[in-house]
């Protein structure tokens, strides 16, 4: 992910956040996620160290993919016109694969919303606990097997 991709990857998450997440979450803990998860945080994420790859079409970009850690599987979003292509699996494919060949055994973790534990079971994640609630942030522990 470039510099310039930052703006655009964090629109998307807003825009899908609001739509299939947050709408779960009272309005503080729909304002906390989100800004959690602006443009600014996810620039220091990237200045952390966290692995970011996009998928474009068309010179749009219409996915993406970060993981931290080496083993955390931080976000993965794809435009709703764009699901069910194929496009968070390929996603998830570049990024697992450079994580493995950086050292990681091959065990990763994601914190699933509750819409998309079953995208998340077709990457090959199961539940690893039930689900939490963080102070109105409601997610999924999920890892690979």
């Amino acid at each position: 992910m470039s510099d310039a991709d930052i703006r655009p990857v964090a629109a998307l998450l807003a825009a899908l956040a609001l739509e299939h997440i947050t709408h779960e979450f009272d309005a503080r803990a729909r304002e906390r996620f989100l800004a959690k998860n602006d443009e600014s945080n996810i620039r220091d994420f990237v200045g952390r160290g966290f692995r970011y790859h996009v998928a474009e079409s068309r010179g749009r970009i219409v996915g993406f993919v970060g993981v931290r850690d080496n083993k955390h599987l931080y976000h993965l979003f794809v435009a709703n016109d764009f699901q069910r292509r194929g496009v968070a699996r390929r996603l998830w494919t570049v990024a697992r694969e450079e994580c493995i060949a950086a050292g990681n055994p091959g065990t990763f973790t994601v914190n699933s919303s509750n819409n998309a534990v079953a995208a998340y079971e077709r990457l090959g994640f199961v539940r690893s606990g039930p689900t939490k609630n963080d102070d109105g942030v409601l997610y999924n522990p999920m890892a690979t097997r």
